[in-house]
């Protein structure tokens, strides 16, 4: 068994795509999920499985669609991919300062060329923007409000149509790689 990280995009944050999370945990274990834990109520899931995490994204995709009735993009990290996530981050001064400050866009397929330039053309003076394998590293020390280089990323389609994307803040990062690599038993 190898405990992975799920990650819902756009789950619980307005009046659409509402699922209960000790709902989704419950039928998560039906299915066969072990140690079946929830971070907040914004999607973020720790379990384990024995499943690929292409095989486990399509999985908690299907049964979300069918006891929920949402078409939900779900990205999956696995404890080890996770802790190279932390430890690769290139602003971890940054992200000590103000963790709410420093978002990971967790992207299902690796970097596509040129992105970094186009991220680094959206973003204020202020903010840093670093690609990694399959995340994007960034800081916005006045907020996410009125940041381009956040609407970029925070944006459905805003990176592609076809690019699957969904983002953290560091605390919650941090939060899952602990829950991913502590026993839950």
């Amino acid at each position: 068994m190898t405990s992975s990280v799920v990650l819902l995009r756009g789950i619980n944050v307005g009046a659409s795509n509402r699922i209960a999370m000790p709902a989704l945990r419950t039928e998560l274990a039906g299915a066969g999920f072990e140690n079946v834990r929830s971070y907040v109520q914004s999607g973020n899931l720790v379990l384990d499985t024995p499943m690929s995490q292409e095989q486990l994204s399509e999985a908690v995709r299907r049964l979300i669609a069918d006891r929920f009735g949402l078409s939900i993009s779900v990205l999956t990290r696995d404890a080890v991919e996770l802790q190279r996530v932390v430890a690769d981050n290139p602003f971890a001064d940054l992200a000590a300062q103000n963790p709410k400050r420093f978002q990971v866009t967790f992207l299902e397929g690796e970097v596509r060329a040129g992105l970094l330039e186009t991220l680094r053309e959206l973003a204020s003076p202020a903010e840093r923007v670093q690609v990694g394998v399959r995340e994007i590293y960034a800081w916005h020390p006045d907020g996410v409000a009125r940041s381009r280089l956040w609407s970029k990323l925070g944006a459905a389609g805003g990176l592609g149509e076809a690019v699957q994307a969904t983002s953290r803040n560091w605390t919650t990062v941090t939060t899952l790689l602990e829950m991913a690599t502590t026993d839950a038993g």
